[in-house]
Formats: C-alpha cells, sequence, structure tokens
C-alpha cells in the first residue's frame, strides 16, 4: 500500500500547475493525479502549494569542529525550515577544512564525508574548489568525478584564485569529464589597484568593499571566462551573477548557442547598493559580500533575466558568518572583512515575495530556477520535480501567509539575517524529504543525519 497521499494541493511542476495528489511510497514519488487512492497516512494540502524541494547548490557551510559540533547540522537545520531539501557546499577556505587536506581535493573530499556524512538534516553534496595554492588539483579532477563530485569552483580573486591559463586547462579536463566548472568571475587586477588606492587615501570603511568592486571588473571576467571556456570546448557557470553588465555577457553568450549557465541570488534581486550609502559602520558590515549589491537598475534587470532565461539558477550564496567571529565586529579595513551573509533559510522565501507574488516570474519558472534546472545541471536526476519516480522531497508552501522576517525566528547558524524587519508573503508549512517530514506545522521533526551524501553522475545537460 502506499505509504502517504499529500491530497488536495495545487502542485507546482516547472512545466505547469494543476490541483492533484500526490502518492508516496518507499520514498519515492508513485503517483500524481486527482482523486488517487488512500494511504497508510494522509497529508491534507487543501489550499497550499505542493512544489519539490529546493535544490541550493551554492552554499560555504561551516564544518563541524570539537568546539562547535552542531555548526553544520544547524545550518541544514535552517535549509529544511526554508524548503530546501538538497544543498551542495563547497570547501574553500574559511569553510573549516583543515590546510592539508584543501591542498589536495581527494584529501578534501576524505576528509568533507568524514565531519559530515553523519551530520545533515537534508540530503547534501560537495562542489569542491580548485585552489591556486594546490600543487596539481587539475590532475585529481578525473578520481574526484569518478568519486560522485562532478563539479567544482574555480575563482578569478583572492590569493588562491585560478590564473588564467590554469583555469582554461580546468574548463577543458571538466568538459572532457562530463563534468562542469563554476567560476566566480571577478577581476583581480582592477579589484587590486582600486583597492590599494582606496587603503593609500584612508578609505578602509566598509562602503569601500563595494567601491572597489565595480560592475565592470565582474562584468570583464565574465566576458572572459566565457571566452575560455569557449576556447576550452566547455561548458561554463557563473556563479552569483550580480549586475546588468555581466548578465548581458551571459545573455550574448547564450544567444549564440554556447553552453553558458548563470546563476545570481536573493539579495541581489531584493537588495541594492542604496544600503551603503545609508547605513552606519555597524549596520554596512552585514552586507561585506563579493560581489556587492548593486543598483536598482541592475536589480531589475536581473529579474527580466530570471524571467526571459538569460539567468537559469537562483542560489543563496549562503556563507554563515557571525558579527563577532567571522565579521570580526568592530569592523576591520574592509579587505580584512569576512566577505559573505546567510541565506540558506530564505531562499524560497525572498524568491517567491519578490518575483512570484508581485508577479515577475510564475510560479512554474519559481520552481525550474530553485529546484528542476539546479537538479538537472548539478546531476540530481531524482531531484527537482513532483513527478513519478523522482525522491518524494515535497513542501508545503502557504502562498497568502504575511510575516516578516527576522533573525530571532531564524535557525541559521549565523546571528544576523540580511533581510531583518523585511515583510514577506508566503510560508513554508511542510517539508518531507523522501517521503519523510523534517518540517511539520512549523517545527522541525527530523533527525540528524537523515540527510543523504549526494553522489552525482556528470550532467548530460552540460
Amino acid at each position: 500500500m502506499t505509504d502517504l497521499v499529500v491530497r488536495g494541493g495545487t502542485v507546482v511542476t516547472a512545466e505547469g500547475t494543476s490541483v492533484a495528489d500526490v502518492a508516496v511510497a518507499d520514498g519515492r514519488i508513485s503517483a500524481v493525479g486527482p482523486g488517487l487512492p488512500p494511504a497508510t497516512e494522509t497529508l491534507d494540502a487543501s489550499g497550499l502549494l505542493v512544489i519539490p524541494g529546493c535544490v541550493d547548490v551554492h552554499t560555504h557551510l561551516r564544518l563541524p569542529t570539537d568546539d562547535e559540533p552542531d555548526r553544520f547540522f544547524q545550518d541544514t537545520v535552517a535549509a529544511a525550515f526554508g524548503g530546501t531539501t538538497t544543498i551542495l557546499t563547497f570547501n574553500n577556505p574559511g569553510t573549516g577544512i583543515s590546510e592539508p587536506a584543501s591542498r589536495s581535493l581527494i584529501a578534501g573530499l576524505r576528509e568533507f564525508r568524514a565531519r559530515t556524512d553523519a551530520e545533515s538534516a537534508v540530503d547534501f553534496g560537495l562542489s569542491a574548489v580548485l585552489s591556486g595554492h594546490q600543487p596539481d588539483p587539475i590532475a585529481e579532477l578525473p578520481a574526484l568525478v569518478a568519486a560522485g563530485v562532478p563539479t567544482a569552483k574555480a575563482f578569478m580573486v583572492y590569493d588562491f584564485r585560478l590564473t588564467d591559463d590554469r583555469l582554461y586547462a580546468a574548463l577543458r579536463a571538466m568538459t572532457d569529464l562530463g563534468g562542469m566548472l563554476q567560476v566566480h568571475c571577478e577581476n583581480a587586477t582592477i579589484i587590486d589597484a582600486l583597492t590599494a588606492d582606496a587603503l593609500a587615501h584612508g578609505n578602509v570603511g566598509c562602503r569601500y568593499h563595494a567601491l572597489t568592486r565595480p560592475p565592470y571588473a565582474e562584468a570583464e571576467a565574465s566576458h572572459r571566462a566565457i571566452a575560455l571556456a569557449r576556447a576550452a570546448g566547455a561548458s561554463v557557470y557563473l556563479v552569483h551573477v550580480s549586475c546588468a553588465d555581466a548578465l548581458a555577457e551571459v545573455a550574448a553568450a547564450k544567444a549564440r548557442g554556447w553552453p553558458v549557465y548563470a546563476e545570481t541570488c536573493p539579495h541581489y534581486l531584493s537588495l541594492t547598493d542604496e544600503r551603503y550609502a545609508a547605513l552606519d559602520e555597524a549596520e554596512l558590515i552585514r552586507s561585506v559580500i563579493s560581489p556587492p549589491l548593486r543598483s536598482e537598475a541592475d536589480r531589475q534587470a536581473l529579474w527580466l533575466g530570471l524571467a526571459l532565461g538569460g539567468l537559469d539558477v537562483v542560489a543563496s550564496d549562503h556563507v554563515p558568518d557571525r558579527l563577532a567571529v567571522e565579521k570580526r565586529v568592530p569592523a576591520s579595513p574592509f579587505p580584512e572583512i569576512s566577505n559573505g551573509a546567510p541565506g540558506i533559510e530564505t531562499l524560497l522565501s525572498v524568491v517567491y515575495a519578490e518575483g512570484v507574488a508581485p508577479g515577475r516570474i510564475t510560479l512554474e519558472r519559481m520552481v525550474d530556477l530553485l529546484a528542476a534546472t539546479p537538479a538537472r545541471l548539478f546531476g540530481m536526476p531524482a531531484k527537482g520535480a513532483i513527478e513519478v519516480g523522482r525522491d518524494a522531497d515535497i513542501v508545503l508552501f502557504d502562498p497568502v501567509a504575511d510575516r516578516v522576517l527576522a533573525q530571532s525566528e531564524l535557525h541559521h547558524s549565523s546571528d544576523f539575517t540580511p533581510y531583518e524587519d523585511r515583510r514577506i508573503r508566503g510560508a513554508v508549512r511542510t517539508v518531507l524529504l523522501r517521503g519523510r517530514r523534517v518540517i511539520e506545522d512549523g517545527a522541525f521533526v527530523g533527525q540528524r543525519g537523515l540527510g543523504q551524501f549526494q553522489q552525482r553522475s556528470p550532467s548530460t545537460s552540460t
């Protein structure tokens, strides 16, 4: 007999929306349609949207340590509260990976698995980081892909960035293996020069972080990454596109039929650079992120890109910094401030409230951006859709709920949210992970270790 029927909700897929029941057996979706037969359990979804669990492919979770054993688990619980049932995270410097392991892709993967396999409340996986500090990460890519990690990230900035020749080699190697390289696109020469000039003039405050990372630095690097991918015959995935100029580079490549994919993040869709002028240093440090927040015109361009297909994915870029610890308040000179802000729990809520509710994108497009396309591009065919045979990762979402976001009501391991006091529409009510309840009526009912490591396959879509 069927284990569970989710009855009477509005089922949303990337292809369409209908009122239907969803049957679950052995952790998988076994049927979708009206009037399905009774099951052992029934979950009433009347008046709610029934959507696939979000797949957040860009997070920077901190690994558990002896001093902070619950931190990784806590952020995966926060993901569940936000309707995300699968996360991919990076093991770049600053996430708690040990220095010897960070110098080897395979050693880093082994350490990641050893420290996380019994920790997660949701399904999870790794996208490894290729570092300029590693002796020869490209030589390790075949073993990495064979171990179920077919995506990796390279940076064009920071002291661990890859030079252009190494970036080209990584792109070529990944495409030969059927994998995909994610690239953080900012021009290091421009940023380093502007930073040095700012410091020479005594401009050390938080707002100069944004002023030294202009949109044209992102756009130029995006153009260069796309050109390198084209030369290598490779697909490429641009992370956290923040501005119209960088989006134009992506759109031009897509118009030519090149395999270029790009994501943006909720903070670029909802917040703008106005706060850099309006807030004092104590508040500004919460918005030190890379790339920085952009103009209202850029924000509107990103929404248009999401609606028209210039952008493929929305991901959180969750960084669970704490003000007194990683951010180190009072603020240091801006180059020393940890970059990033939390967002793993607010991903779905912000995209719905800022995108679907005001009519910028459709429900179907939201599901495509948050679930279907990330699952497809990142090699997780069991995820991303309310469809027979897929994992029963199901979110019941109340589209008319009205609430105000506040740090005091969130569950991540950071101690602030960039969305404090922001009124939004919509709320997650119940979340199933492979048919098991992890959030029920707004309470966590899952368990540590329920989440399974996702041993991914190279995507045929890239």
